[in-house]
């Protein structure tokens, strides 16, 4: 393998959200490529089949149930990571909450569920990174991902407080990239596009699931988007759609 890569056998990642969807399909991508994993998720059961489903594949994972919207989990949860696989290399905000479903509108939206939704999609994210991309910067290596959505750039109507969080991720993604420019650390954001998760049945429960992206096909296009930092530099705004797997 190219020594331009950054993805190997050893390498350590971080993944919230990780008990289904697009968390698993990146947790069991990175495993196969001997990623050494902490796979980070609220509900433990589901956490477990994970893991153990990294494990049966040759891989090494670990669970740990935490809450990203409560900032007491935070510190706690990166050194639980740090004690279990040492410092991490990759990071991906994967963890995210439409909030309320049926989706409703802004001018309907309670501001407790609002801010329910900043806390997870927005604040979790920059506290984990301050503990654990400041950690990279001093080893000048790693990645931090953020898995962003269309409804960061697009105003789709009752989509409101999700999109309002993804977008100021999106900007908190730039900004961190700006400053830590120099360091080795990259920081980007991905828009995994429309995939055929349980979260996008709850916002859209009559779309056709035919015409969804398979989480593993993402997966396998942001795998290779970490691997390549030329065509992945650090404050780019990526698509899955559109990116070609070499």
């Amino acid at each position: 393998m190219s020594s331009s890569r950054f993805i190997h056998p050893g390498r350590t990642a971080l993944i919230t959200g990780a008990s289904r969807g697009l968390g698993r399909a990146l947790a069991l991508a990175l495993g196969e490529r001997g990623v050494r994993l902490v796979l980070v998720a609220r509900g433990q059961s589901e956490l477990d089949a994970v893991v153990a489903e990294v494990r049966a594949r040759g891989g090494e994972a670990h669970a740990v149930v935490a809450d990203l919207a409560d900032k007491h989990a935070i510190y706690p949860l990166a050194g639980q990571a740090a004690a279990l696989v040492g410092p991490i290399d990759v990071l991906i905000h994967n963890a995210s909450t439409l909030g309320p479903t049926p989706l409703r509108l802004l001018l309907d939206s309670e501001c407790e569920d609002l801010e329910h939704v900043l806390a997870v999609n927005l604040v979790g994210p920059f506290r984990l990174s301050k503990v654990i991309a400041g950690a990279m910067a001093l080893r000048g290596d790693g990645v931090v991902l953020h898995i962003s959505s269309d409804a960061a750039v697009e105003a789709y109507p009752t989509w409101g407080a999700y999109g309002v969080a993804k977008a100021a991720q999106d900007h908190l993604s730039r900004i961190f990239a700006a400053e830590l420019a120099g360091t080795g650390v990259r920081v980007l954001a991905v828009d995994p596009g429309e995939m055929d998760t349980a979260m996008h049945a709850a916002a859209i429960p009559d779309a056709d699931r035919s015409s969804l992206a398979d989480p593993a096909d993402v997966a396998r296009r942001i795998t290779d988007m970490l691997d390549d930092p030329a065509r992945a530099p650090s404050g780019a705004r990526l698509s899955a759609a559109t990116w070609e797997v070499t």
